[in-house]
């Protein structure tokens, strides 16, 4: 019998304005959470209407609430407060999931970022120890290489044409040359080239699964081994063959049984 998923939308209201959040629950009881929820990070581009069915999927498969929103400069929440900066990253983890946190009332939670969003995830779990009980990354960049630079110039020369940025607008709104312009002049500069995902990490020690697609446009499989290199728990890596930059889309079964079987012992 199909699983029946019920969401909910959320404006919550922080001290940098408003970020629009949107939770999916596997029954009929919103505010029934015998366990940890997900909490879904975005990639550069993303928002939560980009994460298209996946959230709803992994409701049903894992049984838990997951959660997803939009950074502040994203999707449906507000532009963002104007101190962007080559720490964005750090900042995310430490400055407003703490936020969206306490405005949905979870506690303990496990953190699952794809693209940027892993990273950001990764501090999450460092940061938090206590609350992070898992962490799952996806597709994340662990230091600016080669491939990353290209695909991002690449990108970047692609919404330059005509009629391109209306891709993201139809997501972002006015926002959309801002959301572009954080994703490419960020990659693109040369203050960033030294970023890697170890510099003042603390140690992360709740279970991690490490995903990446064998053919990632945006990064080769050394960020995957450099991710699973990061906790002093259990880490399974795996490496999806056949698969690019955004393995929940193109291969979301895989994704979900990796999930689902990393959880499985996680309350």
């Amino acid at each position: 019998m199909p699983v029946s998923i019920n969401h909910e939308d959320f404006s919550l209201t922080t001290p940098y304005g408003q970020v629009f959040a949107r939770c999916w629950y596997p029954n009929k009881q919103a505010q029934a959470q015998p366990l940890a929820p997900i909490i879904l990070l975005h990639d550069s581009l993303g928002c939560v209407a980009l994460w298209r069915d996946f959230p709803a999927l992994l409701a049903g498969a894992t049984q838990r609430n997951v959660v997803a929103y939009d950074r502040l400069g994203f999707g449906r929440s507000d532009p963002h407060p104007g101190d962007w900066s080559n720490d964005f990253i750090r900042q995310e983890a430490q400055r407003y999931v703490p936020l969206v946190r306490a405005g949905l009332g979870i506690e303990r939670f496990i953190a699952f970022g794809h693209s940027v969003g892993g990273a950001m995830a990764t501090h999450c779990a460092a940061l938090f120890p206590e609350h992070c009980l898992a962490l799952v990354t996806e597709s994340s960049q662990a230091f600016v290489e080669e491939r990353t630079v290209l695909g991002v110039q690449f990108a970047k020369e692609q919404f330059e044409q005509p009629g391109q940025i209306e891709r993201l607008r139809k997501y972002h709104g006015e926002k959309a040359q801002w959301v572009l312009n954080a994703w490419t002049q960020t990659w693109l500069s040369p203050t960033y080239a030294d970023w890697t995902i170890e510099q003042g990490l603390p140690a992360i020690g709740c279970p991690h699964l490490v995903i990446h697609g064998a053919d990632d446009e945006f990064g080769s499989t050394q960020h995957a081994h450099r991710y699973a290199g990061l906790t002093g728990g259990s880490s399974e890596m795996l490496l999806i063959s056949d698969c690019m930059h955004v393995p929940h889309r193109e291969q979301p079964q895989t994704v979900i049984d990796a999930v689902c079987r990393q959880l499985s012992c996680v309350s």
